[in-house]
């Protein structure tokens, strides 16, 4: 198998691991890096060993022989002009959430992608956690019948949630709930949702950015399914990036429980206490190996692009899943079911929503 030139533009918490995962890889001839902070730039260099390291994306899109780019930029509104410029120059690109701040920016990249022939994708990791793709595959293979009823509880740290929420004005339903609405879709599919009623709770976080604390948003799809994904980021800072999240799936001949709480690693110290190692949402480097979701998704992106085989998460689906989570929004702040495709009307209401923040 052929290698390819890849690199990475934003290397914080998510795009330093995935450069960490590319370096490793047998599949990258040479990596390249970017980020905006020289010192962060000088930390990644060292630990990486890029062929190129830039504090200016542009040197990264005018290089011809890189053909695959991980966007990893915060804060959010960066996504939708970088991805642009990639996807122009012909590069198969990996955006992570959100796919863009409006939909009609998200559209814009899809048409380029296709226009350009080239993969691009949007970095929904929790499709790589087992549980998921065991959950996925049950599901496939009828063994609980007709799916009656999802839930999904994801609960972050209070700590990271500030982390979050304090790049930009997006809510839980955008920001952690997008995940769940991505693999809960994915396990419904062909099923797709016509009708979102969401609601929220102000606390902790409010007087950081003006956000929810936790919203909880009923979906229903068009076969009957019922949905309901709550998400939250305000639990007590004794954990550290920690994500508990309980999933159930009833159907007309079985249920599926699903436990990712992560509290199968305990560690407590008497200099930190008690600690969740390996308990954050896109995992993380453990001396050889990778625990998590993120090394496998930023393979399976390079694999993608050699086999030319479609990767797991279609550009298309990333934008129903924006459209869901902007009916969660809309409907939380009129207090009424929203129904999709979003109508000129719900569009409207968005960019006052938009316009009063």
């Amino acid at each position: 198998m052929r290698q390819v030139e890849a690199a990475v533009i934003g290397t914080g918490w998510c795009g330093g691991m995935r450069a960490e995962t590319l370096t490793k890889s047998a599949l990258v001839d040479k990596l390249h890096i970017c980020e905006i902070r020289p010192d962060r730039l000088e930390e990644m260099r060292a630990l990486t060993n890029p062929a190129s390291a830039t504090l200016d994306y542009h040197d990264i899109v005018s290089n011809p022989a890189i053909e695959v780019v991980y966007i990893s930029t915060t804060p959010e509104p960066t996504h939708y002009p970088i991805a642009r410029d990639c996807l122009k120059a012909g590069k198969h690109v990996l955006l992570e959430k959100p796919i863009a701040m409006d939909l009609s920016e998200a559209d814009d990249l899809i048409n380029i992608s296709r226009e350009m022939g080239v993969k691009f994708t949007i970095g929904y990791s929790q499709r790589f956690n087992p549980k998921i793709a065991y959950a996925r595959k049950s599901v496939a293979e009828g063994k609980l019948g007709k799916v009656v009823n999802v839930m999904v509880s994801r609960h972050l740290s209070r700590s990271l949630g500030a982390r979050i929420a304090n790049r930009v004005k997006l809510s839980p339903a955008a920001m952690e709930s997008t995940h769940d609405l991505d693999f809960v879709f994915w396990l419904l599919a062909p099923a797709k949702p016509v009708k979102v009623y969401s609601q929220g709770a102000y606390g902790y976080m409010k007087e950081l950015n003006g956000s929810y604390d936790c919203m909880w948003n009923t979906v229903t799809m068009d076969d009957g399914t019922l949905v309901v994904i709550g998400g939250g980021w305000n639990l007590p800072p004794s954990y550290p990036n920690y994500c508990a999240t309980w999933i159930e799936i009833t159907g007309t001949e079985g249920s599926l429980i699903l436990d990712d709480t992560q509290r199968d690693n305990w560690l407590n110290t008497m200099e930190g206490g008690t600690r969740f190692p390996m308990s954050t949402m896109p995992g993380e480097h453990v001396d050889h190996m990778y625990a998590g979701q993120m090394g496998p998704e930023t393979l399976h992106f390079l694999e993608s692009v050699l086999l030319d085989r479609p990767p797991l998460v279609a550009p298309e689906h990333a934008r129903m899943v924006m459209e869901s989570y902007l009916a969660a929004d809309i409907s939380a702040e009129i207090g009424e079911p929203v129904s999709l495709p979003l109508s000129n009307h719900a569009l409207a209401t968005l960019a006052d929503i938009k316009a009063a923040e």
